[in-house]
Formats: structure tokens, sequence, C-alpha cells
């Protein structure tokens, strides 16, 4: 799982400092030919639309380390609903300094408010029903943590984090394998070989898959995918408790709600991450 200790993370700080000279490479030369040297001052984050706000932490993290004097002031916390006008943030220092991580700041808190916002408005939609809403591995290569941190921040969970922190079986795997049983066996003797513990997912896409996962008696979740929502509650009162349930597969606003209301456990979303509208936020000059 990821929470806030994620900002003290030696990885995160290293995306920071090499993303900083993506963009200043050999200086800022726009700041450095027009603003004179040693010039102070201040700027504000605000807030241009409404939502979840997300990364103002870690919008302070890369002010100092871009420049360890600058004063920087929240004036609101990650995960807190925001509308226009709010003022997120001041910071205070050389405006050389300020320019110089300002797109980078706006860019990372502009998307992962986004992220935390369609979560968040997701979220809603299942409100009741006992349904959790997951992630997925669809993220920006580079950034998956800090999009996983986003959604926890607009009320959703993680699912696994990459490829190495559980067992996902998927159709390709299982075809790959010669079917669900012989992949599901390969990997126990895998997992006893290697002395791993992980949970043991299986996607499947209909209701014979179904059974077939199911009479393993060795997989903790199984996945139904692209089912129809009548589908879903037929394989759900099928599974019967026995193990996790996941819906995926083409999941929108329009449709979450029914999905959710066949009692599966979870349902994960693709889009929270891959196809989110930024967030609208800007920093000026006060």
């Amino acid at each position: 799982m990821i929470d806030a200790a994620l900002f003290q993370n030696t990885e995160i700080h290293d995306f920071i400092l090499r993303a900083l000279q993506e963009d200043i490479g050999d200086g800022d030369h726009s700041s450095l030919a027009s603003i004179p040297e040693g010039t102070q001052g201040k700027a504000q984050m605000l807030i241009k639309d409404q939502g979840i706000i997300a990364g103002l932490e870690l919008a302070k993290i890369i002010f100092h380390l871009n420049d360890p004097s600058m004063d920087v002031r929240l004036f609101l916390h990650d995960g807190m609903e925001v509308k226009k006008g709010d003022v997120a943030m001041e910071v205070e220092g050389s405006v050389h300094a300020i320019l110089r991580a300002e797109r980078l700041v706006l860019n990372l808190v502009q998307r992962l408010s986004g992220i935390a916002t369609r979560t968040f408005e997701m979220n809603k939609l299942i409100e009741g029903t006992g349904c959790t809403l997951l992630d997925t591995r669809k993220t920006t290569p580079g950034l998956r943590l800090l999009e996983k941190w986003a959604v926890k921040m607009g009320g959703g969970a993680n699912h696994r984090i990459g490829l190495y922190d559980m067992i996902m079986l998927k159709d390709n795997h299982n075809d790959y394998a010669g079917g669900i049983t012989k992949a599901v066996n390969n990997t126990l003797a895998y997992l006893k070989e290697k002395e791993l513990h992980l949970k043991i997912e299986v996607e499947t896409r209909n209701l014979e898959e179904v059974k077939e996962a199911l009479a393993t008696g060795k997989v903790d979740r199984i996945m139904l995918d692209n089912f129809t929502v009548e589908a879903m509650k037929e394989a759900v009162s099928l599974i019967d408790g026995k193990v996790e349930t996941e819906a995926s597969g083409g999941i929108t606003e329009d449709t979450i709600r029914a999905y959710a209301e066949t009692g599966v456990d979870f349902i994960s979303v693709g889009a929270l991450t891959h196809s989110v509208r930024s967030m609208d936020i800007s920093l000026k000059e006060i």
C-alpha cells in the first residue's frame, strides 16, 4: 500500500531532480535574461476548478529540492475538496527558483488532482454498496507510485502496485499455460519453489472459466472481465463468497452503480489513471 511516507522515498526525490534537470537543462535562460539575479518574490497557487486536491506536499518537496531556502506555506491539505478561487499555497524566495520549479509543480499537482477527483466522483456513484473501487497498472511510466497515491486521496484503493506483489493470471497467461487449471498449478509450484507468499487472482471471461477457477480451490480472487451486469450477478451468485470477486473491463460512470449492486467485492477502473482531465491550477506572482 502507498501512504504519505511516499514523499520521503529516495526514488521520488531522484525522479523530481531528473524532472527538474529535464526542464532546466543548462539554465532557465528566459528568467536569467529578463530578471536580475537575487530578485526575491512571492507566488500563490490558485485553484481554478473544483474537485479533490492532491500533490501539495509533493509540491513543497519540489520547491525545497530546487532551492532549500524557499519558504512554502500550505493553506490546504491533500485529499481536501477545493473550489475555484481557493488558494492552496504560497511560496516565497528567489524568483529564479520559483520559476524553475513552476512547471513541474503544476504538471504534477494538476494531474494528481485530476486523478483524485475522478476517483472521488466514481466512488460517490457506488456509495453504500460495499464495493471497493480499485485502480490498475494502466499508469504513466515513472509516475505509478504518485498516481496510485492520488487514487487513495480520492477515496479509492490500490490494486497490486506492479508485477511483483500479487499473482494475476490474465487471459494470456492462462491461454499460454494451456488453461486456468494448468496456470494455477504451475503458479503454486513456482511459489513453493521460490518461497513466495503472494495472493492469486485469475481473470475469467465466462461462467465456464469461473467454474474452472473455483474448482482449483487455490484462488484468492476471481476477476470477471467484460461480463454483462446480468452475467456478473450470475457469477457472483455462483462464487457465493468462496473467494473475492472483481469486476473489470470498460466500466464507466453510467454503468458502475449497476455493477456494484451485483454484490461484487471490487471494481477496477483503468480510466482512473489513464484518461483523466487535469485540474485547472495556476501559480501567480503576488
